[in-house]
């Protein structure tokens, strides 16, 4: 089997149980493709995805000027000292998490704006942390409010929604139902591989799924 049948059956097998979770309700599917090669976003285009997902900034921007067909959209942590390079390349950002960041991520996309290496504001996520641990990425439900506001009141950033990732070894479905609750009104990212079904459920828009799609992370 080639490498463009595997990836095939894959996005088949991960969409049937999207469709399965969801019924009649539309779920986007967010392929992951960090470690995977720009080869393998190639074909994914030829298959018709038009959107990814990365998670470490020089992998994504890398793979951004190697295929600039597709739209790529950054999961992953950004450092605020990376966000005038993200704001060049990203669809959106998933994981806005702080004030800092925030603006560092208005200012980058008015450069991006005014230099022509981009056409339209950045759609951003924001993270939720749902544990309170920030450490590990996230913004509490405390503080939520007000960053809710500083985007909205940004120039050059437009809020989509709410983003999630369950913490090791907490029950998701809380942590899903809890996420949808505070995004009322707005987009949720939630979901990957081993919960998608449970995201779903919650009222997930969007899944993000990387190995039951790519298959194994290529050696070195």
């Amino acid at each position: 089997m080639t490498r463009i049948d595997d990836l095939r059956a894959n996005l088949a097998a991960t969409r049937a149980r999207i469709d399965a979770a969801a019924g009649d309700r539309p779920v986007r599917l967010l392929p992951v493709t960090k470690f995977h090669p720009s080869s393998d976003l190639e074909l994914l285009l030829e298959l018709g995805v038009t959107d990814v997902a990365e998670n470490r900034e020089q992998e994504a921007r890398a793979k951004a000027a190697d295929v600039p067909a597709m739209r790529i959209h950054m999961i992953g942590q950004v450092q605020t000292k990376k966000a005038n390079s993200v704001a060049r390349w990203a669809a959106s950002v998933h994981s806005v998490d702080s004030l800092k960041l925030a603006h560092a991520l208005d200012r980058g996309v008015a450069l991006a704006l005014e230099r022509g290496d981009r056409t339209t504001n950045l759609p951003v996520y924001l993270q939720l942390s749902a544990d309170g641990d920030t450490a590990r990425g996230g913004v509490t439900e405390e503080d939520l409010p007000e960053l809710i506001d500083a985007v909205r009141a940004s120039g050059h950033l437009e809020l989509k929604g709410l983003m999630v990732v369950p913490p090791l070894g907490m029950d998701p479905a809380p942590v899903f139902a809890r996420a949808r609750e505070l995004s009322a009104g707005m987009e949720l990212s939630a979901g990957m591989s081993a919960d998608m079904e449970t995201a779903i459920a919650e009222g997930s828009d969007i899944v993000r799924v990387g190995t039951d799609i790519m298959g194994p992370r290529p050696l070195a």
